[in-house]
């Protein structure tokens, strides 16, 4: 994954619409968030949540498809279904439930070593390790 050694960095930038976020990164992408109608934004981009699902997801897909093409494991697709806390919110933390799907004709083996990958894939390795932020207000 591209990006991932350097340091990533993202800007978050309140927009006059209310609660929709638009981002920037060092990569020269953009892209938003917005939050449902129901709490009073547009719906018009994902919200937050759904942002680190993808990001987790993309994370999953990719690593999966570069160590597939590099031990040449026949696999054709990967799909990956996310879900935050599909059992109500726990008591403590968080549950985020992964369902992958792998196209190909993959032996157990292989499908075992994918699922192995796929828990060792950096996002999975950033949302499960000890993440620290330092916030600073800056004028």
């Amino acid at each position: 994954m591209s990006g991932m050694s350097n340091s990533p960095r993202v800007k978050a930038k309140l927009e006059d619409t209310p609660y929709l976020v638009s981002f920037t990164d060092d990569l020269g992408h953009a892209w938003s968030a917005d939050e449902p109608t129901e709490v009073g934004g547009g719906n018009t981009a994902p919200p937050p949540d759904r942002l680190i699902l993808a990001g987790l997801g993309a994370c999953t897909a990719i690593t999966l498809k570069m160590v597939a093409a590099r031990r040449q494991i026949p696999m054709t697709n990967v799909e990956v279904d996310l879900q935050l806390n599909p059992g109500g919110k726990p008591e403590a933390g968080n549950d985020i439930v992964r369902h992958i799907t792998l196209t190909g004709n993959l032996s157990d083996e292989q499908r075992a070593q994918l699922l192995k990958v796929a828990n060792a894939c950096p996002m999975h390795k950033l949302l499960t390790g000890e993440v620290r932020i330092q916030t600073e207000l800056t004028s």
